[in-house]
């Protein structure tokens, strides 16, 4: 009995720490991940933020991976000399920036490889790009862009020479709009907890 606990416990760590199967499809993640939805919808709820804007700039930053970090750098490119910054976990969230995040919304206790507190940061910083940036909430491209360059770059346009991040931009736009798509078919569902049940 102790080592079947043992199993399952090492199962559900396991399951929690791995990244959906299937990033593309927004009803096979929450599927997948049965207590996602309800994060999601929480944090949607509180901050004004689409679910599929969050989650859409969640997988261009880290694919869902809890503990994800930037590229190395390295010395004479065989030398690791750190990494490329200090952000880390699903949103790819700095330090400076997620101590602010976390004495603003209250959230001492938030890690940045928890979902739960992950998605809320993410829909934390949409509300406060919609204010500082006068950024329509539903517009996921400009809001990435502001999530990227941070209130001050994109109040600046240090955007606008970055074909590149433009690029990158439109496609987790894109991505949004596919996860709003997909999520209308199975709202439904994942509110009345039938993915749940059907285990059983």
């Amino acid at each position: 009995m102790t080592r079947w606990l043992a199993l399952l416990a090492l199962a559900l760590l396991t399951g929690c720490a791995t990244p959906p199967s299937n990033v593309d499809d927004i009803c096979e993640i929450f599927r997948e991940k049965d207590d996602w939805y309800g994060d999601a919808q929480k944090a949607s709820e509180r901050w004004g933020s689409p679910i599929p804007t969050m989650m859409a700039i969640m997988h261009q930053e880290s694919r869902f991976r809890a503990k994800a970090k930037p590229p190395r750098k390295y010395f004479l490119w065989v030398i690791p000399a750190g990494r490329i910054s200090d952000a880390y976990g699903f949103p790819q969230a700095k330090d400076a920036t997620w101590d602010w995040y976390r004495d603003k919304a209250g959230r001492w206790g938030a890690d940045r490889d928890d979902f739960g507190d992950a998605i809320d940061f993410i829909g934390w910083y949409n509300k406060q790009s919609a204010k500082m940036c006068k950024i329509n909430p539903a517009d996921t491209y400009h809001l990435y862009l502001a999530y990227h360059e941070g209130h001050g770059g994109f109040n600046r346009r240090t955007f606008s020479n970055k074909a590149w991040l433009k690029r990158v931009a439109h496609k987790v736009s894109a991505r949004s709009q596919n996860y709003t798509r997909q999520l209308a078919g199975c709202r439904e569902e994942l509110e009345r907890g039938g993915w749940f049940f059907g285990w059983f």
